[in-house]
């Protein structure tokens, strides 16, 4: 079973089990009860977490999570099996709506990886034949027909080309390039077909550079992120220093466990990485390709916006020209 579908699984039980339990205690059903059916559920989503955990910890890293674990298993020590399945949810439901976010963002990926060009027209005396596009290297002339993505980097030979390239620049009115003129992979074909020279192979050219960029984008932690689980490290020793205070003053462990659930940080596990995850796959379904979510959060900083005049753009290209 996948660890998506387990904790699917988890929340549907933990769900279920509450909703059960609601139903026999309101309803004076002696026959089941809700303590039990309550702590049945919470039981498996608290072992599930203490091994994601120590995983975790095995690599060095302490998350705000451990809070939740420990809520958990206070609840359930102290018999108060309500909150146990509360937090259960609340947990649960988050690390559900971060694996559908991943998910969208993976599809994005796959999608970018199932546009990536696969063969090229390879020219030469002998004439001209298809090949696959890790078999094209630099110096080998290639034809590119009208509608086909650009397989490789390279330079125009023949007199003119229209090029589509939305897809790598976001610009989206087709762009004139002249014979010398530096092509990308990725583009379109929007034209006649031409000539080009490949100046890099199809590892290094550009729509690969920008799947492997994306593809990074998805694992890699923004600093808000990176903040939390440093920030775990002073909130959990704290979290259980003031659950003690509670618990001395009072005399009642469940002043304790009251600290424990409060201090529950469950937006903060999950909000941010969410947040930031859903924000990368929505620019990318738009077009736009965000270095990962740390160029995300950098835009919150940002004061000014230039925007470029493309008629200013072609009045220069063909000044440049003449």
């Amino acid at each position: 079973m996948s660890e998506t579908t387990l904790r699917r699984a988890l929340l549907a039980i933990a769900i279920l089990s509450l909703a059960i339990g609601l139903v026999a205690w309101r309803g004076g059903l002696d026959s089941i009860q809700p303590g039990a059916v309550w702590t049945a559920a919470t039981l498996p989503v608290v072992i599930t977490l203490a091994v994601s955990i120590l995983r975790d910890f095995w690599i060095g890293r302490l998350g705000v999570d451990a809070i939740a674990l420990v809520s958990m298993s206070a609840a359930l020590l102290l018999a108060q099996p309500l909150a146990a399945i509360v937090i259960a949810i609340m947990y649960a439901g988050g690390t559900v709506l971060e694996d559908l976010a991943r998910g969208r963002a993976e599809r994005n990926l796959r999608a970018l990886t199932d546009r990536a060009p696969r063969v090229a027209h390879l020219r030469s005396r002998e004439g001209t034949k298809t090949v696959s596009v890790d078999q094209v290297a630099v110096g080998q002339e290639l034809l590119v027909r009208a509608g086909e993505l650009l397989p490789v980097d390279g330079t125009l030979i023949d007199a003119s080309a229209l090029l589509d390239e939305s897809a790598v620049t976001g610009e989206p009115l087709p762009e004139r390039r002249s014979a010398g003129d530096t092509l990308r992979s990725g583009t379109v074909n929007a034209g006649e077909a031409f000539v080009m020279r490949a100046s890099a192979v199809a590892f290094d050219s550009t729509y690969a550079a920008i799947v492997r960029m994306v593809a990074a984008a998805q694992t890699a932690k923004a600093p808000f992120i990176r903040i939390a689980d440093r920030f775990a490290l002073l909130l959990l020793p704290l979290t259980l220093l003031v659950a003690g205070i509670a618990w001395y003053l009072s005399a009642d462990p469940i002043r304790a466990l009251a600290v424990l659930v409060v201090a529950t940080p469950c937006p903060l596990i999950l909000a941010a990485p969410v947040a930031f995850i859903g924000g990368v796959s929505r620019a990318a379904r738009a077009g736009i390709l965000m270095k990962g979510s740390t160029a995300l959060e950098a835009l919150a900083q940002i004061r000014t916006a230039v925007r470029q005049d493309r008629h200013v753009d072609d009045r220069r290209r063909r000044a440049n020209r003449d």
